[in-house]
């Protein structure tokens, strides 16, 4: 989430008279995160965060939003989109799709605690239960083709060492399948900052505009991968516990993800090392911008390649 497509006062207000919210009291642009234009947005009657879609067109935007709003409605914690006098999710400004949802009470984590990623796990088997009567479909357009040619791309930026681990773990992939596994909807970018709590309590999961169906399975390790690292790379057995067991205890995994459980820890670092290594090797402009550092998911590709029998234990522990 960043400001990309600035807005101004006066076109802000002209916009928010499509919707009952009572006039503007303040707003400001949002700096966390990189994909979007998100700005805090409060009115007399609702407090709200706003986004311009930099990447999505309009006709691939309902499946976000609708998707938001039949989660809220079968009980996952998330912020239902806000409808204009109209109806619609979706309006335009400043020549982009744009859209306001419920501005949720907390704050991303820093430090997740136990009872964090035990929440986490929880929540997320939810999300995946409630997917499964959710009729829209779309790609997960991040998946193995985008791998390719991202790789295709970064691999004359990168020096001898960091290029022959992508090749590597390129061809590993390359040699597994995951259709066996179980599919549905993924948030897909379940990171700490897209989820909001308030100390131990969860409030809510923010940022679907990576949900698409893929295999369950690759959601969970994405999950894992950053609630659960620790400075090195590694995974905290604690804290992976936590989550597992409490995803487990929500949604019974089934065995062919016990098998490829290592497979997706693996996959869910390549593609978050490779999509912080384009944003660093060909940046966007933008107003307010924020590039993650690479090094730390090659670090955790490094360390899931390294401890495949202790994550292998691990996800037999979590019962």
């Amino acid at each position: 989430m960043s400001v990309y497509t600035p807005v101004s006062e006066v076109e802000l207000k002209a916009f928010l008279e499509q919707y009952d919210l009572g006039p503007l009291e303040s707003f400001e642009g949002i700096s966390a995160g990189i994909e979007n234009t998100n700005y805090f947005v409060t009115t007399r009657d609702a407090r709200m965060v706003l986004t311009l879609f930099e990447n999505h067109s309009a006709d691939e935007l309902p499946y976000f939003l609708d998707l938001t709003a039949h989660l809220a409605d079968h009980g996952v914690p998330c912020a239902h989109p806000l409808a204009a006098r109209d109806g619609r999710y979706l309006l335009e400004l400043n020549g982009k799709p744009a859209a306001l949802v419920q501005r949720l009470s907390g704050r991303g984590v820093e430090e997740s605690s136990v009872a964090q990623c035990q929440a986490i796990g929880a929540a997320l088997a939810r999300l995946h239960i409630a997917g499964q009567s959710y009729p829209g479909r779309r790609d997960n357009d991040r998946g193995p083709h985008w791998w390719r040619e991202t790789s295709e791309l970064l691999l004359p930026k990168l020096d001898e060492a960091d290029a022959d681990l992508l090749r590597a773990e390129m061809a590993h992939q390359a040699e597994h399948r995951r259709d066996a596994l179980p599919r549905g909807v993924i948030h897909a970018d379940l990171f700490r900052d897209n989820a909001l709590f308030d100390g131990d309590t969860l409030c809510g999961l923010i940022d679907f505009y990576y949900a698409c169906n893929d295999a369950l399975l690759y959601d969970l390790a994405v999950t894992v991968n950053d609630w659960c690292a620790d400075d090195d790379g590694g995974l905290d057995a604690e804290r992976s516990h936590a989550l597992l067991s409490a995803y487990k205890a929500v949604r019974p995994t089934e065995p062919q993800e016990g098998e490829d459980w290592t497979l997706m820890l693996r996959a869910g670092a390549l593609r978050f090392w490779l999509s912080r290594l384009k944003d660093l090797h060909f940046p966007r402009e933008g107003e307010l911008t924020h590039i993650k550092d690479p090094e730390v998911f090659k670090r955790i590709l490094q360390r899931r390649i390294a401890d495949e029998s202790a994550l292998r234990a691990l996800w037999e522990g979590a019962k």
